[in-house]
């Protein structure tokens, strides 16, 4: 590796390249670095040139695009980064595929599907044309099975498939707010384990929303006649959603009519869906390759005072626009349908990674009006910016071929790209890049990561620890009191107030500043804006409903909101008051023959665990189960009924009999589980069925009260936290991910 690059890629990034980007052999050996990795993917893009000019000279492109890359002043999205130069070629991330009422629409949607995964891409589709529950079929005089149905169908597909060996499968299911299964819609994650590959939205109308404002009832139409079947009262529809959102993080809302409105090719068809993540609404086959800015690298010190640097960030923008098109050329698209429509648009997603850390440097806090106007200001000129780079290209090489009947035709603007601004999480790039996520905040400052030896080690953002020193509120102790306060300087009295302000993290900031911001970049964004609006532990359904109401009328295209330990694979929070409290008797608990317990069912890689709680208890049976929950003193055994494929038996056995020694002593069940993961901390990387022991008991601490936090580790590294964005858990070690 360069020594240039050395500077650039932190260690974490180097382990995330090497376990999911750089070419192997068949030995599954690393045999490419990142000078190289940057280097294919330069080459590769750059042939494109050629298609429209024989005579280029190649070496200027590749080294514009290697330097864009290599500098980390930019940055594809992961299968351009995967697979540029090699013999997948297939270079966009998100699809949206149409799914058909009739069984042979349906199936051939899901051979699309497996096709797209296996290739490393992310699907999303609108469920809302499939007949509903209960309904006839003619053609057999049978019954309906409904969208939920097929929608299983689709998860075990996905289940399946590992997308390009190194990209789980990914979807986004979205069903109308109008079709008849919409209540069952909205609960249809409520038991987590059924639909794990999807995130769900409703499309959300203009329609209903007026219903809502006005306390009115509104429409259920069956898409098969066309026929109102139904009325339901739209504010009884949004308390489920907020409710079930509350509890889980989904569904998210999906603004269909306004994605409606300003996509600038009606004469198409109709926006239906989204990319998995939300930011790309796309029609039936569209695909879209998607690639970020990075804003950190955008700055200059001028006066030990940081500043944007505009000539650079146009430079950026041009050359991130000139690759993206070249892109859509090279790709090599999985079904000629994706191909045709994908060539007739052209779209491209270019977004933005590390606003969060740009707004440090600038000493800026996310939560204020500079904050907001900063995101204005900056997304603003992006898009001048890129849009005058589609203008110059569509004079070089054309416009995009399904530009005639197009919004832009009416207006006269003759651009290379249907769509071009579009703000992904960005993920595992913004990892490589070792920066903050899309434009979201950050969700902490410091991180713990098990290194190769098992030692457990804070991981924390270098620039804050620069500022501290600088500023002279540095202490040896300052970090571990970050760690206590959820990664947090909020409230810490060491911290100067300015710098709490400027380092203030996700779960801190109030949900209004988070949809504002959202907001704020949607102004100047034709596509749609991923961003997740955290809410703490405490919010209430109210506040998520508030947050809904606030998006609509900002202008959001959609919204996802997530309450800090809604789902208990995220953080596992506990209690620590009084009322928690108990002193460990100096005497063992006795059992008797017949006593209640609680089992929960855990997936694991080798099959599904069972984790088993017997209660002391004076309720009356197991139907009391969360008065059981709320008495965690009650809890006195713990055994594990593993996966059939289960390795180390003994060893399980040998620690669920020594947490029923200590839950019999009447010591908390939290305790047992704080001991399971500094084991885990010690001893390196969990493996599947301890996992699901620690799983199944953060399932029921969960239902206490929240005070205290304990990170759960990553299953694949042992790093921690988990961070939950989009709807999907992510590992800011190792890029770990689960939807």
């Amino acid at each position: 590796m360069s020594k240039k690059l050395k500077r650039l890629i932190s260690e974490n990034a180097l382990r995330v390249l090497e376990k999911r980007y750089l070419k192997r052999n068949p030995e599954g050996e690393v045999i490419e670095t990142p000078d190289q990795l940057f280097r294919r993917v330069a080459e590769n893009i750059a042939k494109a040139d050629l298609i429209y000019d024989s005579d280029t000279d190649l070496s200027v492109t590749t080294s514009e695009f290697f330097n864009l890359l290599s500098e980390m002043r930019f940055l594809p999205n992961s299968p351009t980064l995967m697979n540029a130069g090699r013999e997948l070629q297939q270079l966009s991330a998100c699809f949206v595929l149409p799914v058909g009422d009739s069984i042979q629409e349906i199936f051939e949607t899901i051979r699309q599907t497996a096709v797209i995964h296996q290739t490393g891409g992310g699907t999303g589709f609108s469920f809302s044309r499939i007949r509903p529950k209960g309904d006839r079929v003619r053609t057999t005089g049978g019954i309906a099975s409904g969208p939920i149905s097929f929608m299983k169908v689709f998860n075990h597909a996905t289940e399946a498939i590992k997308q390009g060996g190194t990209r789980r499968g990914a979807n986004m299911g979205i069903l109308s707010v109008d079709h008849p299964d919409i209540l069952a819609f909205i609960r249809c994650k409520e038991e987590t384990a059924e639909i794990t590959n999807f995130n769900i939205s409703v499309a959300i109308t203009d329609r209903f929303m007026q219903a809502f404002k006005k306390n009115e009832d509104y429409d259920l139409i069956n898409p098969r006649t066309k026929a109102v079947v139904q009325r339901l009262s739209a504010r009884a529809v949004m308390d489920q959603i907020a409710t079930q959102a509350h509890k889980t993080g989904e569904p998210g809302l999906f603004f269909i009519d306004r994605a409606n409105e300003g996509h600038p090719l009606p004469h198409l068809g109709t926006i239906e869906a989204t990319n998995p993540c939300g930011e790309q609404p796309l029609l039936p086959y569209e695909s879209c390759n998607l690639g970020s800015i990075h804003l950190e690298k955008h700055l200059v010190e001028n006066g030990g005072k940081y500043e944007i640097d505009w000539a650079a960030l146009e430079r950026s923008v041009r050359s991130a626009v000139h690759f993206l098109d070249n892109v859509i050329d090279m790709n090599h698209y999985p079904i000629e349908e994706i191909e045709a429509i994908t060539k007739g648009n052209r779209k491209i997603g270019l977004g933005v990674m590390g606003f969060a850390r740009m707004l440090f440097k600038l000493e800026i806090p996310y939560n204020s009006e500079q904050g907001v106007e900063t995101a204005r200001t900056v997304i603003r000129f992006i898009r001048k910016m890129a849009y005058n780079a589609s203008i110059r290209l569509a004079g070089e090489r054309g416009v995009y071929p399904n530009w005639i009947g197009s919004l832009h035709e009416r207006r006269a603007h003759r651009v290379r790209h249907a769509t071009i601004i579009s703000i992904a999480p960005t993920g595992t790039i913004s990892m490589i890049a070792d920066t903050s996520g899309g434009c979201e905040p950050e969700f902490s400052l410091i991180w713990r990561k098990t290194v190769m030896d098992g030692a457990n080690l804070p991981y924390v953002l270098d620039y804050f620890i620069e500022v501290a020193k600088r500023e002279r509120f540095w202490s040896e102790d300052l970090l571990e009191k970050i760690v206590q306060n959820n990664g947090s300087v909020s409230g810490i009295e060491a911290v100067p107030e300015h710098w709490q302000q400027v380092f203030i993290t996700a779960h801190v900031i109030d949900p209004e500043w988070h949809v504002r911001m959202q907001a704020a970049f949607q102004e100047y964004t034709d596509a749609a804006v991923s961003k997740t609006i955290n809410l703490p532990s405490s919010a209430t359904v109210q506040e998520v409903k508030q947050a809904y109401i606030s998006a609509h009328m900002m202008g959001c295209k959609g919204i996802t909101v997530y309450r800090d330990g809604a789902r208990a694979d995220q953080v596992l929070n506990v209690g620590t008051g009084k009322d928690l409290r108990r002193e460990i008797r100096n005497h063992t608990a006795t059992l008797p023959d017949l006593i209640p317990e609680l089992r929960i069912k855990v997936k694991t890689k080798r099959g599904n665990s069972y984790v088993h709680l017997g209660f002391l208890t004076r309720e009356e049976g197991v139907s009391e189960i969360l008065k059981i929950l709320r008495n965690q003193g009650s809890i006195r055994e713990l055994f594990l009924s593993p996966s059939p494929h289960v390795k180390n038996r003994e060893l399980l056995d040998m620690v669920c009999r020594l947490g029923s020694k200590l839950l019999r002593t009447g010591a908390p069940i939290k305790d047992v589980l704080e001991q399971l993961i500094k084991s885990n901390d010690q001893f390196g990387e969990m493996t599947s069925d301890a996992y699901a022991l620690v799983k199944g008991l953060t399932t029921v601490v969960s239902q206490v009260k929240q005070e205290t936090v304990i990170k759960l580790p990553c299953p694949e590294c042992g790093g921690r936290p988990l961070r939950m964005q989009e709807g999907c858990l992510s590992c800011a070690v190792c890029a770990w991910t689960k939807c």
